[in-house]
């Protein structure tokens, strides 16, 4: 979900709202210039895909109607078997095995052309695709193949709820997404009592990860990046860590892990090498949304103003990704992302890409099928009138003839 990488994540994984996800197809050479309809200005082999996506989805969340070049970019970034890369520099190139495909970029995708709609052909086949590559525990690897996380996992989830599907019905070797998350979330002793870990480490141990639980939490719930601002709930609050043998127990575990954590200064944290720890915007964002998706909105909130205070540079620095995970948050708690601490979040990240449709160029369009459709049925009309004097001349010349 964070914009910076450790270098086991970088090894591993992208996580959800992550605007820099782990594996990576081959960089364009420096002399060529990144597509004008791509969003961001940054090298796009490691997110391209990922950034685009969230961008979009974000856009359309606010009701901004994006640039028609811009989701067909995304479009074409599909390769033939469905799935997608984090970046093709040459999407007319047919996809082989050095084309370094992922489960991230491919749910985020997902997500974000269905919310668009008009793109039934392209998810369903990136979800087919997903399909193919599940685990045996029930759970996703950010690469195909790999053993099964937190954070793939639950993003797939949100792509598989996104277009109609159950996830707990979408099964491999008799075990869902569900299972899989089940067995990545801590029990209930210990300070890290019903977080969720990322991957079990080499010796088959759960380390708590905040940025994972985030995603568990999410995932648990059925939920994809966009959720709907939550009805209040005591639910979480003060709630006893259980036994986490449901997908709806270990998201309330989650959440009263990451409320714990949260309490603490407003917001979550990431190791920096030889330093104290900085704070970690993005995975605060997501944090805000986990929990607001389950109707924890006290801590939501908080977490929330702290976000609005502090994190305009970050998004500044980090771009599309990042402001769309700002607006996220803001949407799920019913939160204006237009005036967030001071900050037009979607004019922000309307001007990292191509200029999204204006208000006016989509009643232009309205009108000019509007006027279409007008001038389709008098033109009917006319043929059917042309035709009825037609056959009026026939009948009227045939009775003449008729006559004596």
């Amino acid at each position: 979900m964070n914009v910076r990488r450790s270098a086991a994540v970088l090894a591993a994984v992208a996580v959800i709202g992550a605007a820099t996800p782990a594996a990576a197809a081959p960089s364009p050479s420096p002399s060529q210039a990144f597509p004008s309809a791509l969003y961001g200005d940054k090298d796009p082999r490691y997110d391209g895909v990922w950034r685009q996506s969230l961008a979009l989805l974000a856009q359309h969340t606010v009701g901004v109607k994006p640039a028609a070049k811009s989701v067909e970019w995304l479009v074409r970034q599909q390769c033939a078997d469905g799935s997608f890369a984090p970046y093709r520099a040459d999407p007319t190139a047919a996809c082989d095995a050095k084309t370094l495909v992922d489960t991230n970029q491919t749910a985020a995708a997902i997500q974000a052309l269905t919310a668009l709609g008009g793109h039934d052909a392209v998810t369903g086949k990136a979800v087919t695709w997903l399909k193919s590559v599940q685990n045996k525990d029930g759970g996703w690897g950010y690469t195909p193949g790999g053993a099964s996380d937190t954070n793939s996992t639950s993003v797939v989830i949100g792509a598989l709820t996104a277009v109609g599907e159950k996830p707990q019905q979408v099964e491999k070797g008799g075990k869902s997404p569900y299972d899989a998350l089940l067995t990545l979330a801590l029990g209930c002793d210990g300070d890290d009592a019903g977080a969720f870990a990322f991957q079990p480490d080499k010796k088959g141990q759960l380390a708590a990860n905040a940025d994972a639980t985030a995603a568990g939490v999410l995932g648990a719930l059925g939920q994809g990046m966009v959720v709907k601002p939550g009805e209040k709930s005591a639910a979480g609050k003060g709630q006893a860590c259980e036994d986490r043998t449901t997908p709806e127990q270990a998201a309330a575990n989650g959440a009263a892990y990451l409320t714990k954590v949260l309490a603490e200064d407003g917001h979550l944290t990431s190791p920096a090498p030889g330093s104290d720890p900085r704070p970690d915007y993005g995975n605060t964002a997501d944090a805000v949304v986990a929990l607001a998706a389950r109707g924890d909105t006290g801590q939501a909130a908080k977490s929330l103003r702290w976000l609005a205070k502090n994190a305009a540079p970050w998004a500044a620095q980090n771009g599309p990704a990042a402001y769309a995970q700002l607006i996220f948050a803001a949407r799920a708690t019913g939160t204006n992302p237009r005036d967030f601490g001071g900050t037009d979040l979607v004019k922000r990240l309307n001007a990292t890409g191509p200029a999204p449709q204006s208000a006016e160029q989509t009643q232009a369009a309205e009108e000019k099928r509007s006027d279409s459709d007008v001038f389709g049925v008098w033109w009917y009309v006319g043929v059917c009138l042309v035709a009825g004097v037609g056959i009026g001349f026939l009948f009227s010349g045939r009775r003449k003839k008729q006559q004596p």
